[in-house]
């Protein structure tokens, strides 16, 4: 269905610039009475199916069908084709050549754009696997170092003793599965196996069910929610973006070391709606801010603005719902200490049904 619907553009792309080259050509030869330009325009015309379409057919057929309009229509003996004609004949071979080396240019730039992107989606592949090596040390060897005390000195540790112990594998063991569906979710939709369905949204009910979501995970953090004091309405697919609000609450908690203070902002710019979370922590190395949406450390040993795990997949997660919502999102430190992350939505007006 695809190809037929690119073939069907195509086509009327050609069939466009035809007719407008068609009409245009009728206007300078009966109003302005001038003929000169006729093969000009008609080569010009080429040139946008050849550059419009893909591959070489298009334009091919644009060049030949418009050497025989010009000879038929504009070129005396007029209502006749005669290509023994030299003029007619030349015009030809240039407007096939003209749609000849135009389509080989815009193929090959196409076949580079794609290669480009290819390129840089193995890059952000490459940059998830080193993201998730890096960040599955920690918990991983936590709990094998665990378990493997249990099970070796289990019989000597106090009870206080091996409940510790338990609760440390318990926690590490939902930081995992919470890395594992962030990772889903970001290879789905970067994939296009998840498609976002955006709904309206109120602002309020998206907010309640993030923050009951946050406090079954953190129950004695404190969060400062500021909202705008009037109802506002976003298109979003509201799971996912719950997912980003929670993802960067938590990357606060674990990583703004010395935190005293986490802010939930809410406002309205325009037709668009800014979400705030910042915090009063230790703020984010200058270096990682280049890459904190890419899922990458450029060292093994360097976190986002902790000193235990990172955030990297999480943070990619975000990125990526926001670019597939048509946002925005960006992370800076703020000049008073800690950090801000950003992100942007567009709303949708509300309808006054007064009459």
């Amino acid at each position: 269905m695809n190809k037929l619907n690119k073939y069907i553009r195509d086509g009327a792309i050609t069939v466009g610039s035809l007719l407008g080259a068609f009409a245009l050509s009728l206007m300078f030869q009966y109003i302005f009475d001038v003929r000169e330009h006729v093969t000009t325009i008609f080569v010009f015309a080429v040139f946008l199916v050849s550059v419009l379409t893909d591959g070489y057919l298009f334009g091919v057929a644009a060049a030949f069908i418009g050497t025989v309009a010009v000879n038929y229509a504009f070129t005396f003996p007029f209502f006749s084709v005669n290509f023994m004609i030299p003029g007619n004949l030349i015009s030809g071979i240039v407007m096939i050549a003209v749609a000849v080396l135009t389509g080989a240019l815009t193929t090959k730039l196409k076949r580079h754009e794609a290669t480009k992107a290819e390129s840089e989606r193995e890059r952000m592949r490459a940059n998830l696997l080193r993201a998730v090596s890096h960040d599955l040390r920690t918990p991983l060897t936590t709990i094998y170092g665990s378990s493997t005390t249990l099970l070796e000195n289990g019989s000597v540790l106090t009870e206080d003793q091996r409940l510790r112990i338990i609760t440390g594998i318990k926690e590490d063991s939902e930081w995992l599965v919470r890395m594992v569906e962030n990772l889903l979710s970001v290879t789905r939709i970067d994939s296009g196996q998840v498609k976002i369905m955006k709904t309206p949204t109120v602002l309020e009910e998206l907010i309640d069910s993030v923050i009951v979501k946050f406090r079954k995970r953190y129950p004695t953090q404190k969060i400062e929610i500021e909202l705008p004091d009037e109802m506002i309405i976003i298109p979003m697919d509201a799971m996912p973006i719950e997912q980003v609000i929670v993802n960067i609450l938590e990357n606060a908690v674990q990583h703004a070391v010395g935190m005293t203070r986490l802010k939930l902002k809410v406002y309205e710019s325009g037709q668009n709606a800014v979400f705030e979370i910042s915090d009063d922590g230790c703020g984010i190395e200058p270096k990682r801010l280049e890459t904190i949406f890419t899922g990458y450390n450029s060292s093994a040993d360097e976190v986002a603005d902790s000193q235990k795990k990172n955030a990297g997949i999480g943070l990619s997660v975000c990125a990526t719902i926001i670019k597939a919502h048509g946002g925005n999102i960006e992370a800076q430190n703020l000049r008073t200490g800690g950090a801000v992350f950003r992100f942007v939505l567009e709303t949708e007006e509300m309808q006054d049904d007064t009459e």
